[in-house]
């Protein structure tokens, strides 16, 4: 699989296929049983310096520091040259988060967002994410897409593990979907829509490779034999590969 720069990747899978244990094999936290991952022509791994300083990974879960969030973000931020302290306030003023404040007396929502906040001032060219969204809530989530867009440099290659496809699904593309040991799906919306057709009527189509009833009719997904366009619904994109794996894999084989 490979990762291309200006690219927002959304990583899902079933629990226990290995989304965080990838995040943490990129980011060099952990060492591959077999195989290879090459970065810039580096092995995360042996932890270069020169390496690690272009990446910046986030936890689902984070710990608090009892510093102030000011005053964190700068003793950290030194370990990554593009570091930015005003980018970084700037973040936090769109997230409505005191920077001043104690990271040990932030709610979970608002030390998940000052984290966010430091990862994007950072200006990392790699940035693998799991679960950002948990802990958020409605309005932050909606500022979440803003920022991330906003912030993120065009050229830097963004991983975004989540199960909440909904928080992300205007933002996220390509679309990566794991399954234990092997990647099922690594391809961009408009692969998926030229491939598969999202029918949203109210008439069960024999041929579909997954249905879902909805208020007034259906969300199925068939291949796509017209070449017609249609909006492609990731949770039901997510179910029609789990239902139908080496079909997905045949239809999208790059060999």
């Amino acid at each position: 699989m490979n990762l291309e720069p200006g690219k927002i990747y959304g990583l899902l899978g079933e629990n226990g296929v290995g989304k965080t244990t990838l995040l943490t094999l990129l980011s060099g936290l952990k060492k591959t049983g077999s195989g290879t991952i090459d970065i810039d022509g580096q092995d995360p791994y042996k932890r270069q310096p020169s390496l690690l300083e272009k990446i910046y990974y986030l936890p689902d879960e984070v710990a608090p520091s009892p510093e102030r969030a000011t005053r964190w973000a700068k003793s950290k931020g030194v370990f990554w040259p593009g570091f930015s302290m005003d980018k970084f306030l700037e973040i936090m003023a769109e997230f409505e988060t005191d920077p001043s404040q104690k990271m040990t007396t932030m709610s979970s929502g608002q030390l998940k967002k000052t984290y966010i906040s430091f990862a994007l001032a950072c200006n990392p060219e790699y940035i693998f994410m799991d679960e950002p969204t948990n802990g958020l809530d409605i309005p932050s989530k909606a500022q979440f897409r803003q920022t991330i867009l906003r912030h993120t440099s065009m050229d830097a290659v963004l991983v975004i593990s989540t199960h909440q496809v909904r928080d992300l699904e205007n933002i996220i593309d390509p679309i990566i979907i794991l399954d234990r040991r092997e990647v099922l799906l690594n391809a961009s919306l408009e692969e998926i829509s030229r491939k598969l057709y999202f029918d949203y009527g109210n008439v069960l189509l024999p041929e579909s490779l997954y249905s879902e009833q909805l208020p007034g009719g259906f969300i199925q997904v068939v291949q796509n034999t017209t070449g017609q366009e249609s909006k492609v619904n990731i949770e039901a994109l997510f179910n029609a590969v789990h239902k139908n794996k080496e079909l997905v894999k045949t239809l999208f084989s790059h060999e």
